[in-house]
């Protein structure tokens, strides 16, 4: 029997016809609902949480207490090691080498729907569902994701890297939830155990927030002083670390007085912060490497392809044209985008996300790369046949 309230929203199918579905299981609201509003619809419903270690404990706890709520089947799946060689390490490596790493993304492919996939056919489930606020339609090239209703929670940026082949494999039932709000009423209505669970604002390995120690452990390079200098080369003070600033960055540099400077470049062979004024932050072209394309054809057109791009998660998108480069470019890129108008603050590390180009095609995600820190000057694009 489902519990009170979960019986209203769908009705249940057949077991003869019910399809396997793994939830990723958090322990939190999102993942919680995800698991009810399938469970609704007729799915066979396992539940998958991830224990990273220590600081999972209380994400296994709740995500035990959900199960027990909607009788679910529940694995606790110990992927520590997995998750500190794909993402912990590489993140402390990025702050190590100048750049602002985007954990998330890259915890998406490798872990979340690359090993946790694996798990969930290896239990007979041929579907993986997560409580991502992202949309999932049937577009040209097969599967597509689409930015959620709720383009204030939108997630598909930190979705980019997802392969073309898994797509079909996934299920997003919150992309279409008019917003937080909803589904926190909605849990209520189930009496999940999670209903006032506030939602994380740090990343799941580093649940103080506090990513700098972490990184000094790891790589005490990174936390290492070194000067702070202007795009002359003048040394204008001393900074505490790279790990403590990010290209764009105005505040806590500690120089005080005089015009706003902003981080403009981390140069991490001499442990240098370079600073200057905002105008010196603008940017018009930047390559990316380990280009993902999920747009039409096999990848972006030899004469560009208009898009809309974001150069952070919480940035708009704004006008571009991306092109694709010669193999065997300098420096590994795979594409150049160029912008129509300036972006100020586009940081080596994060990622580029395409989406379509106009009002009709805007919430399609096209893919996208991570934003890569040129050796010299930026490759030409190819020239069409």
């Amino acid at each position: 029997m489902p519990p009170p309230g979960l019986e209203s929203l769908a009705p249940m199918s057949s077991p003869s016809s019910r399809r396997r579905v793994a939830v990723a299981l958090s322990g939190g609201v999102d993942s919680a609902v995800t698991a009810a509003l399938l469970h609704a619809e007729g799915f066979d419903v396992i539940a998958l949480t991830m224990d990273l270690g220590p600081a999972s404990a209380g994400a296994v706890r709740d995500a035990r207490r959900i199960c027990d709520h909607l009788g679910l089947e529940h694995h606790v799946l110990n992927l520590a090691a997995r998750f500190q060689e794909s993402v912990v390490g590489p993140f402390a490596d990025s702050y190590a080498e100048g750049q602002t790493p985007l954990p998330c993304a890259v915890c998406n492919r490798e872990v979340k729907f690359g090993t946790l996939l694996e798990a969930a056919r290896d239990k007979g489930a041929d579907l993986l569902a997560t409580g991502h606020y992202v949309r999932l339609s049937d577009g040209p090239e097969g599967p597509c994701l689409r930015r959620a209703l709720d383009t204030h929670r939108d997630q598909s940026y930190f979705l980019f890297a997802l392969p073309r082949a898994v797509l079909g494999s996934l299920r997003f039932p919150l992309g279409a939830m008019p917003g937080k709000d909803e589904t926190r009423a909605l849990a209520g209505r189930l009496g999940l155990p999670v209903e006032r669970k506030p939602d994380s604002q740090d990343l799941c390995f580093c649940p103080q927030g506090d990513h700098a120690s972490l990184v000094a452990r790891l790589r005490p390079d990174a936390s290492q002083p070194g000067p702070i200098v202007d795009t002359t080369g003048r040394v204008l003070g001393e900074h505490r670390g790279l790990i403590h600033h990010t290209v764009g960055q105005r505040r806590g540099l500690g120089l005080g007085g005089g015009p706003p400077l902003y981080v403009v470049a981390l140069e991490p062979e001499g442990r240098r912060v370079v600073v200057g004024p905002r105008e010196a932050l603008a940017c018009r072209s930047f390559g990316l490497r380990a280009l993902n394309w999920l747009g039409p054809g096999p990848g972006p057109a030899l004469n560009g392809t208009p898009v809309r791009v974001k150069i952070r998660n919480a940035a708009p998108p704004v006008a571009a044209t991306v092109h694709p480069l010669p193999a065997g470019s300098a420096g590994g890129l795979d594409a150049r985008v160029d912008l129509e108008t300036p972006a100020f603050g586009v940081a080596p590390g994060q990622a580029a996300v395409f989406y379509g180009p106009d009002e009709d095609t805007g919430a399609w995600m096209m893919g996208g790369g991570w934003i890569t820190p040129p050796a010299g000057p930026l490759p030409t694009p190819a020239a069409p046949a």
